[in-house]
């Protein structure tokens, strides 16, 4: 009897109290409130020190919170910034959907507007994506009509993934049987590349072939995602209703109840990258996890 209870999950959803033995969250970890101070949070992204940024998108601003447990605002006029990613060089990539764009924007501060269109015509609104290994950029474009766009519909009649090839000015679609790709992660390998299918519920696991195009379509879970991320034995943290974690074989291993509703997307930080945060919706939580965030 001891030994089974040594290895029984236990919460409380006040608090969400966690302590499981095999479990990739530390024992007795609790979801620690960073802040509700904020409309609607998203892209959480870790620079190499282990700070983690994300969006409030609504109000147009970027967070920092820093790997000492500190929040500052990092920056105001944003375009509009939704899921972001540091590049090698220490600049952070982000989906600027205000006038559907990806922006560069380098440690001073400067933007380098990277991309605004495809065949002359705007993105649907660039949401969540990842740079592999070699410097390139895969992004995913569902369309989610903004009450700050002029336009009532969208130019693209298709909602795709995109790869920007580093140095390249046009983008080219590497997937458009989908129905509204969002969240998107690729292995630290340069490998494989993670695909949520909001619109469908599920997500899929592409090979990624050399030249960057994607490969051997298989369907990685029945369940889709607004952001993901990965720990560094391959599991694969979808959020949504609360942050569900999967192993690499596609089985679901935890469920992470989350309070304040809709989970837009998680992030591994702090200077060993066991902090996960969790941008939910008007607020952000970390939690103390076993697991490590890759690198």
């Amino acid at each position: 009897m001891k030994h089974t209870l040594f290895f029984i999950t236990c919460f409380l959803f006040s608090g969400a109290v966690f302590a499981q033995a095999d479990s990739v969250v530390a024992p007795g970890a609790m979801l620690q409130l960073v802040s509700d101070q904020f409309t609607f949070t998203e892209g959480p992204a870790v620079d190499r020190e282990g700070n983690i940024f994300f969006t409030d998108q609504p109000n147009d601003k970027i967070w920092k919170y820093a790997a000492d447990g500190t929040l500052s605002l990092y920056r105001e006029k944003t375009g509009r910034s939704n899921g972001m990613y540091f590049d090698r060089k220490g600049n952070l990539i982000s989906c600027a959907d205000e006038n559907d764009e990806l922006w560069s924007i380098d440690k001073k501060g400067k933007v380098t507007v990277l991309l605004s269109s495809f065949e002359g015509k705007k993105f649907n609104g660039p949401n969540d994506l990842w740079i592999a290994p070699k410097g390139g950029i895969y992004f995913t474009d569902p369309f989610y009509p903004r009450d700050y766009w002029t336009r009532k519909k969208p130019d693209l009649e298709a909602e795709r993934v995109y790869f920007l090839p580093k140095g390249a000015k046009e983008a080219r679609i590497v997937e458009a049987d989908i129905k509204k790709p969002n969240g998107i992660v690729g292995t630290p390998d340069g490998k494989y590349l993670y695909v949520s299918d909001i619109g469908s519920w599920k997500t899929y696991r592409y090979t990624i072939a050399p030249d960057g195009a994607l490969t051997d379509k298989q369907l990685f879970c029945e369940q889709g995602s607004d952001g993901m991320t990965l720990d560094t034995h391959g599991n694969v943290y979808l959020s949504g209703r609360g942050v569900s974690v999967y192993n690499a074989a596609g089985k679901k291993i935890r469920q992470i109840p989350v309070p304040s509703g809709w989970v837009g997307n998680v992030c591994f930080g702090g200077k060993d990258r066991k902090t996960l945060l969790i941008t939910a919706s008007t607020t952000v939580y970390t939690l103390k996890m076993n697991a490590k965030g890759v690198e």
